[in-house]
Parts: C-alpha cells; sequence; structure tokens
C-alpha cells in the first residue's frame, strides 16, 4: 500500500512519491512526467486522460474538455457527449489516471495521495479537490498549498537556511508564500494569490487582442478557427522569448488573415496581467511583517513563470535575481511527494517539520453599532499559522431573543455578503433583556483546512459545534456514493495502447488543421502506421512509432499545428 503526492493543475498534473529513502518522478504511460489535466471519451466510449485527450480538443471537441480546475467549488457541470461531469468528477478522472501510472511504476496499490491546491483556494474549492480525490477511490492525507509544495522541494533539496519568497504561477493560478527554514523547520509566514491569474489568461490576451484588431468576434468564430487559433497562441506564448518579429497566419470565418507580432506588441498585450502580480506579492510581504531586502531567494514555480517579461516584471519589483533551478512544472508534485514521506514518518524525513498558514480570514455574521445586519466580524485572521483555536464573544441584541444564528464565513470584506459562506449553527438561548445573554465562538482551523465551530452559552453552559469540511453545494454521502459508482462504471482506454492512440490523435488533429498537399501525405502516413498496427509485430510497431512521432514534430514545428 502506498502513498503519493499529486499536483493536481489546471493545464497539466504529476505525481511523486517518496520511496526507499528517495522521491521518485512517476512517468505516465507516455513516459512524461506532465499528464495534460484534459479528460475526454472515444467513440467506444472509454475515458481518455492526458495527451490522448489534449490531441482531440480541435478534432472531438464535443467529447473533449480541460481548464475544469477554475470550476472547482462551484456547482458548475460539463457536458462530454451524453455524459456530465462536475469539475470535481472531472479532476476525479485525472487522479485515476495518475494512480495507475504510479500503480505500474511503484509495484503496489496507491490507496492514499497527498493533493496540492493552489494556496488561495477557498474553503468550497479544497472540498472540491478532496471530494475528486475521493472520487478516484483514495483517501486525501492532506492537502497541501502549491507554494508550500515547491517550498519543500527547494528546502529539502538544498538544506539551505533563509527565507523564500515563493512565486508560482501555473496555468490557472498565482500564488504566493514566504517561508522560513531554520533547523529542520518548515515555517509559512504569509500566503497570497490570485485565483483568475496564469498561462491562460496570457493566452486568451493575446487571442483577445488579435480579434479585436480584426473587428472579429470570438463567438462568431467556427469551434474549429476558435480552436486552431488558440493553439497559434498557446504556441507563441511558449516561444515568445526568442521572437523578434512574426507573421502569424489564420483562418477566421473563412478567410486568411496575416497577423504580425513582436516584443513591443507582447508587452502591450500582457502589461495588464503583469500588474496584477504586484499586489498579492505586496500583500504577502506586508502580512509576513517583512521588506523584500529580508528575502533570502526568490523561487519561481509553474511552467508561466518561464516568460521573460513575468521574471523580468518581478525582478524589477523585488530588486532581486530570482531562482529556478528545479523544473518548475515538476516542483510542486516533488513537494506533494515529500509530503506523502512526512505523513508516514519516513526515517530520511524525520528531522523535518512543516508549519501552515491559514490563507484567508474567518469569521461570523455580527450587527453594526445601529443593528443593522450584515457587518463580517474576523476571528481567524488571514495567514495565521496553523493550526490554530481563537474564541470570541458575542452578545445578544434584541430583547426576548431566544436564538442565536451564528452564519460562518471566509474572506477579506468587511460585509458577508461579498465573502464566502460556509455555514451555520443555531444556538437556542434563554429569553432576556437585550445585550444580558452571551456565547463564546471559537473557531479551530487545522493542517488539512478542517474548521470546527464550537459556540457555549455562558447561562446555560451549553455547547454546539459545526464541523466544515462539506462546502455548499457538494454532495451528500448518498450522492458521493452514486456518483463514485457511476464513475467506477467508465472504462478507461488501455494504458498499453496509448502511445499508438496518442500519435493517431495528433496526426487527426494535424490533419483537420491542414490543407492540400499536407493533408495527402498525413493521410498516406495514418494510413501505413494503422497498417503496421494491424499486422502487430512489435519491433515493426516501435520502429514505425519513432518514425511517425519525428514525421509528426517536424510538422508542428513548422507551424502546422
Amino acid at each position: 500500500m502506498a502513498i503519493i503526492g499529486i499536483d493536481l493543475g489546471t493545464t497539466n498534473s504529476t505525481c511523486c512519491a517518496w520511496k526507499d529513502n528517495e522521491l521518485l518522478n512517476i512517468p505516465n504511460a507516455l513516459n512524461s512526467l506532465l499528464t495534460p489535466s484534459v479528460v475526454g471519451l472515444d467513440d467506444d466510449k472509454n475515458i481518455l486522460v492526458g495527451q490522448i485527450a489534449k490531441e482531440r480538443l480541435l478534432t472531438h471537441p464535443d467529447k473533449t474538455v480541460a481548464v475544469f480546475k477554475r470550476l472547482m467549488g462551484s456547482e458548475h457541470k460539463v457536458k462530454i457527449a451524453s455524459h456530465s461531469f462536475s469539475a470535481p468528477e472531472l479532476s476525479s478522472l485525472v487522479i485515476r489516471s495518475l494512480i495507475k501510472d504510479a500503480e505500474a511504476h511503484l509495484g503496489e496499490k496507491v490507496t492514499e495521495a497527498v493533493i496540492s491546491v493552489p494556496a488561495y483556494f477557498n474553503e468550497n474549492q479544497r472540498a472540491a479537490t478532496k471530494l475528486a480525490g475521493e472520487l478516484a477511490g483514495i483517501k486525501v492525507r492532506r492537502l497541501i498549498n502549491e507554494p508550500t509544495a515547491a517550498a519543500i522541494a527547494y528546502g529539502l533539496n538544498k538544506r539551505q537556511e533563509g527565507t523564500f519568497l515563493i512565486l508560482d504561477m501555473g496555468g490557472g493560478t498565482f500564488d504566493v508564500s514566504i517561508m522560513e527554514y531554520f533547523s529542520g523547520i518548515m515555517e509559512v509566514h504569509a500566503s497570497s494569490g490570485d485565483n483568475f491569474l496564469g498561462g491562460e489568461d496570457f493566452v486568451q490576451a493575446m487571442i483577445d487582442h488579435v480579434l479585436s484588431a480584426k473587428n472579429v468576434s470570438i463567438e462568431s468564430l467556427s469551434t474549429t478557427d476558435s480552436h486552431l487559433l488558440y493553439l497559434q497562441m498557446e504556441s507563441l506564448k511558449k516561444r515568445i522569448d526568442e521572437v523578434d518579429e512574426e507573421i502569424l497566419s489564420f483562418q477566421l470565418n473563412g478567410e486568411t488573415v496575416e497577423f504580425k507580432v513582436d516584443q513591443q506588441w507582447f508587452q502591450r498585450v500582457i502589461t495588464p496581467l503583469l500588474l496584477r502580480v504586484r499586489n498579492p506579492i505586496q500583500l504577502a510581504l506586508q502580512d509576513a511583517g517583512m521588506h523584500a531586502q529580508q528575502i533570502d531567494e526568490v523561487i519561481l514555480v509553474g511552467g508561466a513563470t518561464r516568460l521573460k517579461h513575468f521574471r523580468v516584471t518581478v525582478a524589477k519589483l523585488l530588486g532581486r535575481i530570482l531562482s529556478c533551478d528545479i523544473d518548475p512544472d515538476i516542483v510542486v508534485g516533488m513537494g506533494a511527494g515529500i509530503q506523502a514521506g512526512l505523513l508516514v514518518h519516513n526515517q530520511a524525513l524525520e528531522d523535518v517539520v512543516l508549519t501552515d498558514v491559514c490563507p484567508y480570514t474567518l469569521g461570523t455574521e455580527v450587527v453594526d453599532e445601529n443593528g443593522n445586519p450584515g457587518l463580517f466580524m474576523p476571528i481567524i485572521e488571514r495567514n495565521s499559522v496553523v493550526p490554530i483555536s481563537i474564541e470570541r464573544t458575542v452578545h445578544t441584541v434584541r430583547d426576548n431573543q431566544d436564538a442565536l444564528m451564528i452564519k460562518i464565513f471566509q474572506g477579506e470584506n468587511r460585509r458577508v455578503e461579498k465573502n464566502v459562506f460556509l455555514g451555520f449553527v443555531n444556538v437556542p438561548l434563554p429569553k432576556s433583556k437585550a445585550g444580558t445573554q452571551s456565547a463564546r465562538i471559537r473557531y479551530s482551523y487545522d493542517m488539512n483546512g478542517l474548521l470546527v465551530v464550537d459556540v457555549s452559552v455562558d447561562s446555560t453552559g451549553k455547547t454546539f459545534n459545526k464541523v466544515i469540511e462539506n462546502a455548499p453545494g457538494m454532495l451528500s454521502e448518498s450522492e458521493k456514493q452514486k456518483s463514485l459508482s457511476n464513475l467506477d462504471k467508465l472504462k478507461f482506454h488501455p494504458r498499453d495502447n496509448q502511445k499508438n492512440a496518442q500519435l493517431i490523435a495528433k496526426a487527426d488533429r494535424l490533419f483537420k488543421s491542414n490543407l492540400g498537399q499536407v493533408r495527402e501525405q498525413l493521410a498516406s502516413a495514418i494510413a501505413n502506421f494503422e497498417r503496421i498496427l494491424e499486422a502487430q509485430n512489435k519491433i515493426s510497431i516501435e520502429k514505425a512509432q519513432q518514425e511517425f512521432s519525428n514525421y509528426l514534430d517536424v510538422l508542428e514545428k513548422e507551424g502546422r499545428f
């Protein structure tokens, strides 16, 4: 029985395990450490996860979905063919795929996991992530903040004491954490972030700018044109640091359109996004009571931090040289794997202690001095070190008041309606004059994001409590079992055939996006590859795989998409 660490990302996911006193990065069936967070159905209604599914986003848009991590914590449903999935259900399919990879690599059953979440995920989103793990059939031992996981990986890799600022920008979120490593203790001082700032937003900004310049609305585009434009902008973003000037050509509503891009254009497009990087960094420094000069090292995490424009912006803001010694795409998964080792008390990690913080303020609704409801009273302030337990006292505000409705909220706004509602505790009281009855509200918050609210009535000595672990809109136990049963009925595409299926899916995508002679050559190459597969000669198949893969890679590098 094994426990693994999972980085459940917006764009890509990874998994790691601590085994035999070392960290193992676990490859998938395609021998890649990155599994795209994309889910689809093939023509036989088998579940496809990862690169195979990603290749089919263009050719089978009605049967494929991506970027669903941004829906975590909401009640939004996504349709794939005739099936309807919630974000936790889709995420659970990615986790199931990672588990299959881990079991194949480790040679043992995986029953537990540590899963990373953006530091700025609220309780609803964290509950949805935990649910995703449970729907994948595993016990989620802990949710770990992504920048905290990255700091663990860096701290244990270097064994260097100091104070670190971790900047984590992946496909969908931007997180900031300040962490100190001393005498084997990793202490998080503060976390901040933006749940809607990541690499996907840079791509979307580029798309929006191109369409605006050509006076075309995205709603008017066909699915094919829209996705091809996305692929071109995604490719451009990845190589923009090497581009001085380039003329792009693409189809918009049946017309071939050209568009010139250069470094100045890209800077103009993404400047509004780069400006949003500043506030979370400054807020984290403020909450930690530090200045940029007190930071020993700035660590970059997440694929989007590879952008030169991002690095220049941060370096100027902090006046520091930035560190990126570990692959930013896998460092969070590595940290989650180390945390998994900590939980099973691995001997090689016995001298390491980890502390974390509560990323949001937790509090309750009270009335203002005029008796108007809706005022937020903080109880546990954001960036308090966890585990933590704090008590506040409240009093009745009306004569003959016979109950207190303790509403529980999470957020930073002074008005409760602008914060996240988590639940409530209804407490009966003896009737009395206003202000004479009091109750003590105690909030206790732990490393797993579990919030326990205890309310004690002073006059009666009675205590009432509420455990917040399932956010509003989440599944009941019976609904969870029903969803689990439905997911268990779905069949995954055979793991052993994934390489061949991925190559054919990639070729189909390139066929759809090209015309003329390129299409003819592709059709011939696909038919030839399928003939070799049908012959079932292992040596011939392995040779054909390499040749076919190289051919498709050349087409992509030529900008054929």
